[in-house]
């Protein structure tokens, strides 16, 4: 099998990769996580003020600072808003309805199946970031919603701007809490005086919180590990310079450690790109965060021929891939890794962003190899059962007494052997 990376050559490479050592994150965040787990409350309030310079006297969100915080809301941005979640929420029902539950003889009298069971408690996280991103209370919890958690909690940072707290309600947040950073995690994951204890918590951040969710995982489950945002374009000669560069620029205001890349066969496309990339970052108003990210892990190449692109867009695997080819349906059905797909020129990731329906939590940093992004699935769990009739025992018994004696299991053996003894004494 040819390397990923043959008949490939950059024309703008990227001067940093994102494997940043994180050790002064892991140790900060441990003492984070046991000062919480110890302290509760107490701990969390001096963590707010510690990194948040926020005096909290009062975490949770009353019903009455969440109406103050829907009348404050721009009428046309909760127009804006209700229309995100109705689309999130109208695709999650189409997706949970592909989800169904198992009953079914695979031998006579041998009944297997499962059930699919909502999570009872969901955490939330909501980052407050460089800006307010109206859309991440709907793609964390609307689905929670949809697929019926009995109880979804929401943590935002304390400083997070109060349309945040307006999104989360809107979207169905049971109970909204005012902590920002790893001790909200902390929070979540162990409870406090304040705080329930979570079954999952979902939800991106910045590397503390990404962090704390990858050490406190296993008491309770995670949706995924988030890095910075990533979007990757495949061309070819149809494709259009201004367009690549506009979309390569919008996720790139995101932060200054996004990655984004145009992978083409055309040496002219890559070319004017380039150009028109830095044409754009002269008037554009986030180029402080944009320019600083297409410097440091911006990238162009030009490959070969449509296979060796397809062979580096899977290597690369790419949280948002974006097609524009002269059969962008027959390219996209080729590629394997990414974390969601945007087939054809119209189909811009900044539409998956914000309303369209598709969930924008994605897999980052290669994660697209092995999963897929946040989706009402990731709110149920799928839960085996199965029950046996006398017909059921009678052709299991001897395989399993067998098997368990093989092993020099004698418990095992007893038990599967005690029930076919009770029906042949009868």
């Amino acid at each position: 099998m040819p390397s990923p990376t043959e008949n490939v050559r950059f024309v703008k490479a990227p001067k940093l990769n994102q494997s940043d050592d994180n050790t002064s994150v892991a140790a900060l965040v441990a003492e984070i996580l046991l000062d919480v787990r110890k302290r509760g409350d107490v701990a969390v309030r001096d963590y707010a003020l510690r990194f948040d310079k926020s005096e909290l006297t009062q975490f949770e969100v009353t019903a009455k600072d969440r109406e103050a915080a829907l009348n404050a809301l721009d009428p046309q941005t909760r127009k804006d808003t209700e229309f995100a979640i109705e689309n999130v929420r109208n695709f999650a029902k189409a997706q949970l309805s592909t989800i169904s539950p198992l009953e079914i003889e695979t031998l006579p009298g041998v009944h297997l199946g499962h059930r699919v069971i909502p999570i009872e408690r969901v955490g939330c996280y909501v980052p407050g970031g460089r800006y307010p991103l109206l859309s991440a209370p709907v793609m964390t919890i609307v689905p929670a919603k949809v697929a019926g958690v009995d109880e979804i909690v929401a943590c935002l940072p304390p400083n997070a701007h109060p349309a945040m707290i307006a999104g989360c309600h809107l979207s169905g947040a049971d109970r909204i809490f005012r902590i920002g950073g790893a001790q909200a995690i902390a929070a979540m994951a162990f409870g406090t005086e304040t705080v329930p204890a979570v079954t999952k918590i979902v939800g991106p951040g910045n590397a503390f919180v990404n962090e704390a969710k990858r050490q406190v995982f296993g008491p309770v489950g995670i949706d995924q590990l988030a890095g910075p945002s990533e979007i990757f374009i495949l061309a070819d000669a149809t494709g259009d310079a201004e367009m690549i560069a506009t979309d390569l620029l919008a996720q790139a205001e995101h932060d200054v450690r996004t990655r984004v890349g145009l992978i083409t066969t055309d040496a002219k496309l890559a070319e004017a790109t380039l150009k028109e990339v830095n044409r754009q970052l002269e008037n554009l108003s986030t180029a402080n965060v944009a320019a600083q990210a297409w410097r440091d892990y911006g990238e162009i190449t030009v490959c070969a021929d449509e296979a060796a692109m397809i062979r580096y867009s899977d290597f690369v695997a790419a949280e948002h891939l974006q097609i524009h080819t002269a059969d962008a349906h027959a390219t996209a059905a080729k590629v394997r890794n990414y974390g969601s797909l945007f087939i054809g020129q119209l189909a811009s990731v900044v539409y998956s962003d914000k309303c369209c329906g598709t969930n924008h939590t994605l897999p980052t940093m290669g994660a697209s190899k092995y999963t897929g992004g946040l989706w009402v699935g990731a709110y149920v769990k799928i839960a085996t059962h199965q029950w046996l009739d006398e017909r059921g025992v009678r052709t299991l018994a001897g395989p399993a007494t067998r098997q368990s004696a093989s092993e020099g299991l004698e418990g095992h053996r007893r038990a599967a052997q005690l029930r076919l003894d009770r029906m042949q004494s009868i």
